[in-house]
């Protein structure tokens, strides 16, 4: 069996993403390569497990970067649903800062809710955010990392590592 098992890819859509610690923690675990994807210069580790990617400054260019790269076998780190349903149509397992999952049954209902709360914000019917982000997120990203990559290593996919 001469079969190279293909890795498993971490892309991480890195400017606002508050999970990064976590990420590169569990990506250590497993052996995981992570791209540190952002428009601007961010400090990561020094490992070589784990790659800084700066883009240029142009609208969507991180994500554009993540989603032509984005395949079966890859995990994906956003908040950004456009973003999100891209890399789930190419087979990507896209996993939210908060934990939650981007399925494809998910990513249309997240795509029309986001679209709604952009016209309601619009017409200032809605003015705050989304909710702080909390030590309860925290904690599920975690458990639902390590479920992705646990479930594609089953299907076959291996670490990054040598």
């Amino acid at each position: 069996m001469n079969e190279m098992v293909q890795p498993i890819t971490l892309y991480v859509d890195a400017d606002a993403c508050p999970v990064k610690p976590e990420i590169y923690r569990v990506a250590g675990r497993h052996g995981v390569k992570v791209f540190v994807v952002s428009n601007a210069f961010l400090q990561v580790p020094q490992d070589p497990l784990i790659e800084r990617v700066v883009v240029g400054s142009g609208f969507d260019a991180a994500d554009d970067w993540i989603a032509e790269r984005a395949r079966r076998g890859a995990i994906v780190i956003t908040a950004d649903i456009p973003l999100a349903s891209r890399c789930v149509k190419a087979g990507a397992d896209v996993i939210g800062p908060t934990g939650k999952p981007f399925t494809e049954a998910s990513v249309g209902m997240a795509l029309a809710s986001r679209n709604l709360m952009e016209d309601l914000r619009a017409m200032g019917e809605v003015t705050g955010g989304p909710k702080p982000f909390s030590q309860k997120d925290r904690s599920t990203f975690l458990s639902a990392l390590d479920v992705a990559i646990n479930r594609l290593k089953r299907a076959g996919f291996g670490s990054g590592a040598p």
